[in-house]
C-alpha cells in the first residue's frame, strides 16, 4: 500500500510582499515531495496571487480583524479544517493569534518559530537566529525542513513565479500604453508601514538609472498612497519611467 500524500496548511501572512515570498516555500515544498497538497489560510484578499501560484491545491479564506484576538471565528474555521486530515501546519507569522487556528484543529504537526513564547500552540517550534537567517524568505523555506537543515543561501533560494494570463497582460499593455517591445524593470517602492520598512526612494531612483541606460522600460508600481513615492522617483529619471502606482489592481499588478 503506498503511502498518503502529505497535507500542508499554511498559515500566511497578510501583507502582499510576504505572500509572495511564501510561494518560494511551496516551490520548494512541491521540489522535494512532489504528491505534498499545500493549502494556505490567509485573508481573502490573497486570492490574486494565490490563484497564480501552481503548487498551491487551495485558498481557505478567512475574514479576521487585524489586531483582533477573534477567538470564536477562529475555532469555527479550525472545526472545519479539523475534519479535513492535515498532516502539518506550517505557520509563517509569529503572533500567537496565527496559531491558534492550527492548534483548535488539532493538527499533529504544527510547525512555526518561537515568535511570542507559543509554547504548545506549537509542537515543532523553532527558534530564530537573525544572523542565521537575515531574510524573510531564507526563514520561511527553513520552516519546511527539518530543523537541523543548515540556513540556504540566497541563490539556494526559489524565487517566487506567479503565473499569469498572456492575453490580460497584451490588453493591459495596450490598455496604459505601455510597449511590449522592451525589457523591463518593475519597481514597487512602496511599504506598508512607511519609511522605517522602505529602501530609500534616491537608491530605487539609482536602480532605474541602470537599467534605463541599458534600454529598459521602467515600471513603478503600487497603490495609491504609493503615488507620491512614484512620482519622486521618476522626477529623478527625468519622466522616464512609466508611473502606475494606483493605476492597476492587484491582479492587474501581477
Amino acid at each position: 500500500m503506498s503511502k498518503a500524500a502529505n497535507k500542508v496548511l499554511i498559515v500566511g501572512p497578510s501583507w502582499v510582499g510576504d505572500m509572495v515570498m511564501a510561494q518560494s516555500l511551496c516551490i520548494d515544498l512541491k521540489h522535494r515531495e512532489p504528491s505534498v497538497e499545500i493549502h494556505i489560510l490567509a485573508p481573502a484578499w490573497t486570492a490574486a496571487l494565490i490563484d497564480r501560484m501552481p503548487e498551491v491545491s487551495s485558498l481557505i479564506a478567512v475574514d479576521f480583524v487585524h489586531g483582533e484576538l477573534g477567538l470564536s471565528k477562529r475555532w469555527k474555521v479550525a472545526r472545519q479544517l479539523a475534519k479535513q486530515g492535515f498532516t502539518q501546519a506550517i505557520v509563517l507569522p509569529n503572533s500567537i493569534k496565527a496559531a491558534l487556528v492550527p492548534w483548535f484543529a488539532g493538527i499533529a504537526m504544527r510547525t512555526g518559530w518561537l515568535g511570542e513564547q507559543r509554547y504548545g500552540l506549537l509542537n515543532d517550534v523553532r527558534s530564530l537566529d537573525n544572523q542565521r537567517w537575515p531574510m524573510t524568505v531564507q526563514r520561511f523555506i527553513a520552516l519546511g525542513e527539518s530543523p537541523d537543515a543548515l540556513p540556504r543561501a540566497r541563490e539556494q533560494v526559489p524565487p517566487p513565479a506567479l503565473k499569469t494570463s498572456a492575453s490580460m497582460v497584451s490588453d493591459l499593455r495596450l490598455q496604459l500604453g505601455l510597449k511590449d517591445s522592451a525589457k523591463i524593470l518593475a519597481l514597487c517602492p512602496g511599504a506598508e508601514f512607511g519609511a522605517s520598512k522602505q529602501w530609500p526612494a534616491e537608491h530605487y531612483a539609482k536602480v532605474a538609472e541602470h537599467y534605463l541606460n541599458l534600454d529598459w522600460q521602467v515600471w513603478l508600481l503600487g497603490s495609491a498612497k504609493d503615488q507620491e513615492t512614484c512620482a519622486y522617483i521618476n522626477n529623478v529619471i527625468d519622466q522616464q519611467g512609466h508611473e502606475l502606482a494606483g493605476k492597476t489592481s492587484l491582479p492587474e499588478a501581477v
